[in-house]
């Protein structure tokens, strides 16, 4: 695990628009298409609004590069609160993308189709291979969840399934999202995690007894890619 610490959060997002161009960059010399999996929330949206614009809009081969989601709320395309609509308007709509590389989780249909759809397409893409994305980018929540891996739900311990659809009761939605055992099959995976707020968490993710239960952040361990932790001061203050 490599951590990386900013000042601020946009200092922090500038980072790592570089460091994610270059990456890109590097890969493409060796194969020729990148996976991508993409988050919701206000940092990567920081993030993207970045990429959007030069030199990244420029030096990122984009046409090269298939797009997917970590996680979904199962609302309209159309709803404020959908991950790909915020993905679309700040950055896809913005860059040469083939429209054919860009996967959304489907949420014109029921949770359970979507989440079975998504896992077809998925093992269509990695096949038998030993590897599956290129790049995971994924936040983490005050209390510790990622994707929609939630405190205390049974997803988090999934160990077969690649994408599961339940419904969150603390949020009255269903939610869509990737498992640990697809994710941790990446070749690369980057958590971003910004402010005060989610200090003692980090500490407990990264310096704690492992506890996924509590901290399902702790269920991310590529078993042979790359861990990066991207975060700002804030966030690292009560770590030692």
């Amino acid at each position: 695990m490599e951590m990386h610490i900013a000042k601020d959060p946009a200092q922090l997002s500038e980072n790592v628009a570089a460091w994610i161009s270059n990456y890109i960059l590097e890969v493409l010399q060796t194969q020729e298409r990148f996976t991508l999996v993409m988050s919701g929330g206000s940092t990567p949206k920081q993030l993207f609004g970045l990429l959007a614009k030069a030199p990244y809009n420029q030096m990122i081969p984009w046409e090269r590069i298939h797009f997917f989601w970590g996680d979904e709320r199962a609302v309209p395309f159309e709803d404020d609160r959908n991950n790909a609509r915020m993905a679309y308007e700040v950055l896809l709509d913005k860059v040469p993308v083939n429209p054919e590389h860009i996967h959304i989780m489907r949420t014109d249909m029921a949770p359970e189709e979507s989440a079975a759809a998504y896992e077809k397409l998925l093992h269509k893409y990695f096949g038998k291979e030993e590897v599956t994305f290129d790049l995971v980018l994924l936040g983490m929540g005050d209390d510790g969840h990622t994707l929609s891996l939630f405190p205390g739900t049974a997803v988090v311990h999934e160990q077969k399934a690649w994408v599961k659809a339940f419904f969150l009761a603390a949020q009255d939605m269903y939610r869509i999202t990737l498992t640990a055992p697809v994710v941790n099959k990446a070749a690369c995976v980057l958590f971003l995690a910004t402010g005060a707020g989610k200090a003692i968490t980090l500490k407990n993710v990264i310096q704690g007894t492992f506890d996924a239960e509590k901290y399902p952040s702790q269920m991310i361990r590529p078993e042979n890619g790359e861990l990066h932790w991207f975060v700002d001061e804030a966030a690292t203050s009560a770590m030692e």
